[in-house]
């Protein structure tokens, strides 16, 4: 075998060596990025595991609607940096608005929110029984001042147990930091407890009247 001939399989095996290396540092790189993925989730259900147990165990043993709903909505703001929360409840064909602000001049962006829920645009959130963005209450008639309601981040979550929508829960601040799906989905864990508690707060203000 001649230099040329052993030159040419030489670099033809050098060849598929670096391709292989490259191959297998390709795979390295995925497998490691599967991990940090799946660490990060891990994480993040073991948060939202903390979150939830925290909460259940705020409100547990609350028979007065408006402790509950105070006590929940001041939970719910420590764990979304302070956003304003507002409770809608059905009330046969009306709504009550529970709303627990103790810093009405910090959040005055967003003071008296509430005044844009008419019957029909509370009504339609219901009947969707989903997480609605702002942009999903303005095709269901919110109504208001534009301009300031494009500065608000908001969502609007339901509320329903045993099978019935009670009314929902509205979480807004401002866009310049806008709610983030991972503290939404963190909020959502806790409305089925919380939709349980709030129903049996009624039953026992309806049996004692």
């Amino acid at each position: 075998m001649n230099n040329k001939n052993r030159h040419q399989r030489l670099f033809a095996l050098l060849k598929k060596v670096n391709q292989e290396r490259k191959k297998q540092a390709k795979q390295i790189d995925i497998l490691c990025n599967d991990m940090i993925g799946a660490q990060r989730d891990f994480i993040r259900r073991l948060k939202t595991i903390d979150f939830r147990a925290n909460f259940y165990e705020s409100i547990m043993g609350a028979t007065d609607l408006n402790c509950l709903l105070s006590t929940a909505s001041v939970i719910i703001k420590e764990e979304s940096n302070d956003s304003n929360i507002v409770f809608f409840l059905r009330n046969g064909e009306s709504f009550e608005i529970y709303t627990f602000d103790e810093n009405p001049t910090q959040n005055s962006q967003w003071q008296g929110i509430e005044s844009c829920f008419n019957g029909e645009l509370m009504s339609n959130i219901c009947k969707s029984n989903k997480i609605c963005d702002i942009n999903d209450m303005f095709a269901m008639g919110l109504q208001g001042n534009l301009t300031s309601l494009n500065a608000l981040s908001a969502v609007s979550i339901p509320l329903g147990s045993f099978g019935a929508v009670q009314g929902f829960m509205l979480v807004c601040r401002s866009a310049s930091n806008k709610l983030k799906s991972d503290e939404v989905r963190k909020i959502s864990s806790i409305t089925s407890g919380l939709s349980q508690a709030i129903y049996s707060c009624r039953i026992l203000t309806h049996s004692s009247e």
